[in-house]
């Protein structure tokens, strides 16, 4: 407990990508408070084509290449299982919907980091990539086609944009940029 006799909020969700500036409304009613500023620990790139978008070029968590970027935590003011839920459904495009985290996952997994960023636990989804290969050039071509495919503002180059303008640079995107 605080000073103040209130509880700190211990679930966090990390926010790398699109889930900064589009949290989606469970997740912005659940948000407590935001740390700006934090590093992820693991490195990401624009590695995944997502179908929802386009085929755009999103960020995933990679094994290989990428770079550590700055992100932002939501504190939440949910249980861990609840948080995982809405992180799931916002990230699976179903938000406000009563969906549930799947025991047997397929593409979504939401992962769980301890004693991040002044919280308990820090949730964050790993996705798979799928772009080889990876090159600047190929995700360049991905996001180009994207702008026919997708909705918009969902479309590879808005994708690009945004997560620029949130100071999100890996290895890739200066050469993918240009």
């Amino acid at each position: 407990m605080t000073q103040q006799g209130i509880e700190r909020p211990s679930v966090g969700i990390l926010a790398y990508g699109s889930l900064i500036s589009n949290a989606g409304s469970e997740i912005e009613e659940g948000r407590a408070e935001t740390i700006n500023d934090v590093m992820t620990p693991f490195r990401v790139e624009f590695a995944r084509s997502s179908t929802s978008r386009g085929g755009a070029p999103t960020l995933v968590p990679v094994a290989c290449g990428g770079m550590q970027v700055k992100g932002k935590v939501f504190a939440m003011k949910l249980t861990e299982k609840e948080a995982i839920n809405v992180l799931y459904r916002r990230e699976t495009n179903q938000v406000c919907t009563d969906k549930t985290y799947p025991r047997r996952r397929k593409s979504v997994v939401v992962k769980r980091l301890t004693d991040f960023a002044g919280l308990d636990i820090v949730l964050y989804t790993q996705i798979a990539a799928n772009i080889a290969p990876l090159t600047a050039e190929c995700l360049a071509d991905y996001a180009i086609r994207s702008v026919d495919k997708a909705k918009s503002g969902r479309d590879g180059i808005s994708y690009l944009i945004d997560a620029k303008e949130h100071g999100i640079i890996t290895s890739l995107s200066p050469a993918y940029e240009a």
